[in-house]
């Protein structure tokens, strides 16, 4: 049996893809598409959807997320604004209806991989930057690919214990600290999705860098989230704890 699919935001860019991204994939079923002026609970239940892919707003994401745990389907959420406090608030609900989810910062295969290493890095090389540059309609900054990695390299580097005033960022900053990890955000016409973590040692530095050129590299990530979510009966924050 295909899995039965509705894309909330469908009518995006990111949307438009994952609509047609789904309606080419032979395990997969498009029961709906909806957008802001849709009621998604009525939407999620009428059409019996297994698995709503998110690509929506900051604003609207965790709303929208509760409404589709609420009608008894699986989030996929790829739409970035999340505080650490509201992806928690989200899994302590999954965990206790036993109902599988997805929230993803990145479903690049690339950016995944290098959040992954970067943690691995980061327990031989603490001293770290991390630069993201996206283009100029990007709702949110620091971007939550960023945030992700910044989180992982301080439970690696045992940053988690920094002064509160170090674990936190403002939203919209273009320069901020999180978890004591200074991140810096461009945004500017001609990028898509780039990032660079710049570790430094004692006479040398490494840095990881991942380019997003075309937005269809993250349509492989959104087809393993809707396959694996099938499986799980939690949520899973960041695609990395899934390979």
């Amino acid at each position: 049996m295909p899995i039965k699919i509705l894309v909330n935001g469908a009518f995006g860019r990111m949307g438009f893809m994952t609509v047609n991204m789904i309606e080419n994939h032979p395990g997969f079923e498009l029961v709906g598409q909806t957008g802001r002026e849709y009621d998604l609970k009525k939407s999620i239940q009428d059409s019996g959807a297994d698995v709503v892919v998110d690509f929506t707003h900051p604003d609207a994401v965790l709303n929208n997320t509760n409404i589709i745990i609420d009608s008894g389907a699986r989030p996929v959420i790829g739409t970035t604004g999340l505080t650490t406090k509201q992806v928690k608030t989200l899994q302590e609900k999954c965990e206790k209806l036993k109902r599988g989810g997805v929230i993803a910062p990145n479903f690049s295969l690339g950016a995944v991989l290098m959040m992954k290493y970067a943690q691995q890095i980061a327990n031989y090389l603490p001293n770290v930057e991390i630069i993201e540059l996206h283009h100029d309609k990007k709702a949110d900054s620091p971007s939550g690919t960023a945030l992700r990695t910044a989180e992982l390299i301080a439970e690696a580097a045992d940053l988690k214990e920094a002064a509160p005033a170090l674990r936190e960022t403002v939203a919209g900053a273009r320069g901020a600290l999180y978890h004591g990890i200074p991140i810096h955000a461009v945004r500017l016409p001609g990028f898509l999705a780039h990032q660079q973590i710049i570790f430094g040692g004692t006479g040398e530095t490494l840095t990881l860098r991942h380019d997003s050129l075309d937005r269809q590299c993250f349509m492989s990530g959104v087809a393993f989230a809707c396959e694996h979510v099938m499986q799980l009966d939690h949520m899973v924050y960041g695609l990395e704890q899934m390979i």
